[in-house]
């Protein structure tokens, strides 16, 4: 029974290191859509067609579920864009089997 116990706390552990660890593989998957759903929004805004963006942070968004609804899982980027002596930084959502990102509005434009 204590061989038993031990086995299924071990089995139960790797499984939530694997979860985690799919979850980090979704993000950094989905990060290249991210990055040019940020710099086409950046370089349209800026009026910059030669702006750059680069990835300042990620992280897959943790939501509640309940029984009857699970919301889908979503990964969120923070994308600075820089090009023509301008910057903006956006946050970038993406659905995970979804069919793209969305870059929310822009933070400090200028």
């Amino acid at each position: 029974m204590r061989k038993f116990l031990i086995l299924s706390a071990v089995a139960g552990a790797a499984i939530l290191l694997g979860a985690c660890e799919s979850q980090q593989q979704q993000v950094d998957q989905m990060q290249p859509n991210a990055i040019d759903v940020a710099q086409k929004r950046g370089a349209f805004e800026l009026q910059c067609p030669a702006a750059t963006a680069q990835v300042l942070s990620k992280e897959m968004l943790q939501q509640a579920s309940n029984m009857r609804y699970a919301p889908p899982e979503r990964a969120e980027y923070t994308v600075g864009v820089s090009g023509c002596g301008k910057q903006a930084t956006y946050i970038v959502v993406c659905a995970v089997g979804g069919t793209g990102c969305v870059a929310g509005e822009s933070r400090g434009a200028h």
